[in-house]
């Protein structure tokens, strides 16, 4: 018999047909059936194919013993309890590399858009509030030549540090590992968040990321600053954050990535200088299609008896 595969949600560009041959697949609707009907349709498989928006804990897993390989679609991993993993001996893959530079192009383009107010203005023409030319009228920030500050400095933070170059900007970075990159200076956040007139956050969501953004931090960053974030929500302090744009602390901001996906603080949605994005950085049709080919090879790999490529340590 083919070993069975469930689909937590469908991927981009289908199922390969060679896959196909190799496993029985089952699942697959656009949007996640609810905890306990999961189970029942998934009853039996060996491996478990969720995304980044599905959460995988030790419950889940008691309830589905057989599943040997959870191979998740997305890079991140905190929805995943890896040690729940560890302690069942499921294998854990994802998907790295072919989403750095779709997410470093999105995070440059919120960095850009909330500075120089791309979407307040996009607002005002839509409303009809445009009625006059005035030179004082919605002024934003320049961006060429200022200092730009990168926490975490993996393959996407690397990879906007690229893209500032082009705009003649200084880079910073803070991160816990030794990295030496040309052009960049290592600092520490402390550091990093005083000299910065943008601060764009690409670290993983671990116990010590999570609220790494807090109110004393945001308020450590320069007056009339601007905080970009396509890493995950749980870094940022919501309300902090929404309470330092709201009075003037800092400039703007350009937010990806939320607390509780798909909702979103209610206090961004009432603030002009804040540009916000559905959790899009990957969002490219080549991007998302490459994600899932890397999902599609592991499985393979898995049912053949085969290592995978991209096991999460």
């Amino acid at each position: 018999m083919k070993p069975l595969v469930y689909l937590v949600r469908a991927l981009p560009g289908g199922i390969p047909a060679w896959l196909r041959e190799r496993v029985e697949i089952r699942g697959g609707a656009q949007t996640a059936p609810p905890r306990q009907k999961l189970i029942e349709e998934a009853a039996g498989a060996v491996i478990l194919a969720p995304t980044y928006l599905d959460r995988v804990d030790d419950a889940l897993l008691a309830a589905l013993p057989t599943v040997r390989h959870v191979a998740s679609y997305g890079v991140g991993v905190n929805h995943l309890d890896l040690e729940a993993c560890r302690q069942r001996k499921v294998l854990v893959t994802n998907t790295p590399g072919v989403l750095t530079n779709a997410t470093a192009d999105l995070a440059f383009a919120l960095l850009l858009a909330a500075a120089r107010r791309v979407a307040d203005g996009d607002r005002m023409i839509r409303a009809g509030r445009w009625r006059s030319v005035a030179p004082g009228d919605n002024l934003g920030v320049e961006v060429s030549g200022k200092t730009l500050g990168l926490v975490g400095f993996g393959r996407i933070g690397q990879a906007v540090a690229r893209r500032a170059a082009g705009f003649s900007m200084k880079v910073l970075f803070a991160t816990p590992e030794e990295v030496e990159f040309p052009g960049a200076e290592r600092v520490s956040l402390e550091e990093l968040l005083a000299r910065s007139d943008f601060v764009s956050l690409h670290c993983p969501l671990t116990p010590q990321t999570e609220n790494l953004m807090s109110r004393s931090r945001l308020r450590a960053m320069r007056r009339g600053a601007v905080l970009v974030n396509t890493s995950r929500g749980p870094v940022v302090d919501d309300a902090a954050l929404a309470e330092a744009l709201a009075d003037g602390h800092l400039a703007a901001a350009g937010l990806d990535v939320f607390r509780d996906e798909p909702n979103v603080p209610k206090a961004y949605l009432g603030l002009e200088n804040v540009v916000l994005t559905p959790h899009i950085g990957s969002g490219t049709h080549e991007t998302r299609q490459a994600m899932a080919r890397l999902v599609w090879e592991d499985i393979g790999h898995s049912a053949a008896g085969e290592p995978p490529a991209h096991p999460v340590p």
